[in-house]
């Protein structure tokens, strides 16, 4: 390949802009990710060179330099060197596409092709972006990059590292979403003494991520990069149904960070090309804001609506009564349905599904796999329930668990052993299950022949899709690397999703794993709902209600509401008001509930429905910053221009806490009880001058309430 001068690449999409170092000598690298109506930043780096290659690839044979853990310094991605780029727009997406190829001497090419592609679109200061990598030879893959930068320095104006916060998530099955912000130093990356060591970079790094078919088992697949002192964040999301890896660490000049799908390391993945052969890395989503990461996360809103797929099931946002939590919790008979279908009915639910337990006469988790109603539990048939539901006035739903089979049922003899993972010819298991391998027609047809049958005979609107097995790294049938064997499985079940809902487009389906544990935009994308927890007390559920806008979209994020007969006044509302901001999954025995009660539930359902008329024009926010899982206080906002719906919560501790509301600051502010109406016990003041809302909660036990609220 001729040596081509070196020229900067400028990329204006409408709503972010991002410039390309392209030198001569070296590879593509990011110089600047700001949202387009931000000023350039100032250079700070030397020649027009980025620090931190645009992509970074490793092979077997062609490692790092250095060695380490850290999945920059690669070979190849340093011998790239740009071919062409080139600018497209279609039905409102900005596409640009950069080609590199990798070079072993001036004259000479490594036969390595790799494009990386970002698309924008209006509603969103983000870019969605992969990396697709091409070989004239054979050549294992054992980690590509989707995206990396080191350009967070010079875009956030920070003096060093020592400036720079990282805000993360943890998750963990009834523990989910517990955000925490932390200082890069003290999350782990070590000022070194570099200036004593020949200013070499330090070979540390923070790694997160998370192994096996729970794609956030462990961590949520969304993190922020911010500027300690405000002005500058950038937010990001790994949109893969899988393990993925976001890695930061330090180079010669500052910060950097990386984001992929599975990599040999952590992983176990590696993948053989073929000569001309391509392979597309995971997609991930990058977002920036002008000031703290809560305000890149707000970005990151955006571009979550713009990458869903067109779905109308979902259209009118119906509430779901499910008879799970904290009700028949897994047994379920027509006897103990039909009465929760009435006051379900009368308290205003939309659907009424019918979770696990529902086609099993006794002990069934190592049973499941063909999916066929109980007649012990439905003397009459299952559909003498399905049709009362839908007499009320509801649409049926069911629980179902398609992706693995039971090791005690039939269809783990009956299926070939191809339909299931494997290691080394040995089929897994684990709690109890076989997960299935949806690469195999086989096991596609089992699944498409249950849900048609759902539909077609059973009459079911919606489906709650769980996932209770983590099966460990993969699969390695026909030779391929576990974690290979799991990617292109994550990839079948995607296409499979596709197909259900080409066949059944008013099928709902909420996303569920254990809870939370496959909390990603590659399933989120496609699906309707997801479930935030299976936490079953309410006081804990109030964190995760209130944090879960950060990883998820609010109309997406479906939070349990349990109140339960015999409750006290605040016990009641504070289980309530879980699931007014988001997606309400109303549960509880509410047959059991005096007249009372039953109003209680049915003004919080009808508040709900009013969140819900316009939540799809809303943005969260945090007016006591994102929680802990152990604060006192707990609030979450969810704003469109001078007009909010703000949760609060007091779970212990002081009588009063300050929320903070910075749209509003300077202005008039009307802030009125939304549920309940009646707000007894609850006072607020505002001070303009400093935009605080100080909120005081009478009492020793806690309580939440849900405000409306409007600046003028």
């Amino acid at each position: 390949m001729t040596p081509r001068p070196a020229a900067d690449i400028v990329w204006h999409a409408p709503r972010i802009s991002l410039t390309f170092s392209a030198p001569a000598d070296g590879p593509v690298s990011v110089l600047s990710l700001r949202p387009s109506d931000s000023p350039a930043p100032t250079p700070v780096l030397p020649s027009g060179h980025g620090e931190q290659p645009l992509v970074e690839i490793s092979a077997f044979g062609h490692g790092r330099f250095p060695g380490s853990y850290r999945h920059v310094d690669t070979i190849i991605g340093r011998d790239l060197r740009l071919v062409s780029h080139d600018e497209s727009e279609k039905d409102g997406c900005h596409e640009l596409r950069i080609v590199q190829e990798s070079i072993v001497q001036e004259d000479g090419s490594r036969g390595i092709r790799v494009t990386s592609v970002f698309q924008a679109r209006a509603s969103a200061a983000a870019v969605r972006t992969w990396t697709e990598v091409t070989t004239d030879a054979e050549l294992v893959l054992d980690a590509v990059s989707s995206f990396a930068t080191g350009s967070f320095l010079a875009d956030a104006q920070a003096s060093s590292v020592d400036a720079i916060v990282l805000t993360h998530a943890d998750n963990d099955w009834i523990a989910e979403n517990r955000w925490k912000s932390e200082p890069l130093r003290a999350a782990g990356l070590i000022d070194v003494g570099r200036h004593l060591h020949h200013n070499q970079p330090p070979r540390t790094r923070i790694a997160l991520g998370n192994r096996g078919s729970w794609s956030s088992g462990e961590k949520v697949p969304t993190a922020a990069l911010a500027a300690s002192g405000g002005g500058y964040a950038l937010a990001w999301q790994i949109e893969h149904n899988g393990p993925w890896l976001a890695e930061i660490g330090e180079n010669g000049h500052g910060a950097y960070v990386l984001l992929s799908g599975p990599t040999d390391q952590e992983h176990q993945w590696n993948v053989r090309l073929a000569p001309g052969e391509t392979f597309r890395s995971a997609p991930v989503s990058v977002a920036v804001a002008t000031g703290d990461a809560t305000d890149a996360l707000r970005a990151l809103t955006d571009q979550r609506r713009a990458i869903r797929l067109p779905r109308s099931a979902d259209a009118a946002l119906p509430v779901v009564f499910n008879d799970y939590m904290n009700t028949l919790m897994g047994d379920p008979t027509a006897e103990k349905l039909l009465p929760l279908i009435d006051a379900a009915a009368e308290a205003g639910a939309d659907y009424f599904c019918i979770d696990a337990g529902w086609y099993a006469d006794g002990h069934w988790w190592d049973g499941v796999g063909a999916w066929q109603p109980s007649t012990a539990r439905f003397p009459g048939g299952i559909t003498e329930v399905t049709d009362y539901i839908r007499s009320r006035g509801m649409t049926p739903g069911l629980w179902l668990e398609p992706e693995v089979i039971g090791v005690r049922s039939p269809l783990a003899e009956t299926l070939p052993d191809e339909a299931f993972f494997q290691r080394q010819g040995v089929r897994i298991a684990e709690h109890g299950r076989h997960l299935l391998d949806l690469r195999h027609p086989a096991a596609r047809a089992h699944l498409d022949a249950v849900v048609d049958r759902l539909v077609d005979e059973y009459g079911v609107g919606f489906i709650k899709m769980d996932e209770n097995t983590m099966t460990g790294p993969g699969t390695d049938l026909d030779g391929l690397a576990p974690g290979h064997g799991l990617l292109e499985h994550a990839r079948a079940l995607l296409s499979w999703i596709d197909g259900v809902q080409s066949r059944h487009p008013a099928l709902l389906i909420e996303n569920c794993s254990s809870g939370a544990m496959r909390m990603d935009y590659a399933l989120l994308s496609r699906l309707h709902m997801q479930s935030t927890s299976d936490q079953q007390d309410p006081v804990a559920y109030a964190s995760i209600a209130a944090a879960a806008p950060a990883a998820i979209l609010p109309e997406q994020a479906g939070n349990w509401a349990y109140p339960q007969a015999g409750m006290t006044d605040e016990e009641r509302t504070f289980a309530l008001v879980n699931g007014v901001l988001g997606r309400m999954y109303l549960s509880g025995y509410l047959n059991r509930m005096s007249p009372i009660e039953v109003a209680a539930v049915r003004e919080a359902v009808t508040a709900h429905k009013r969140v819900l008329s316009d939540i799809r024009g809303r943005h969260p926010e945090w007016p006591l910053g994102l929680p802990a899982w152990d604060d006192d206080w707990v609030s979450l906002g969810l704003r469109n221009g001078d007009h909010a719906h703000v949760s609060v919560w007091r779970r212990a501790g002081s009588e009063t806490s300050r929320l903070h509301l910075p749209w509003a600051q300077g202005r008039e502010l009307s802030a009125v009880a939304f549920f309940p109406a009646d707000a007894s016990g609850w006072t607020w003041t505002w001070d303009a001058a400093s935009a605080v809302l100080a909120v005081t909660a009478s009492g020793n036990e806690p309580s939440a309430r849900v405000l409306e609220v409007h600046a003028g």
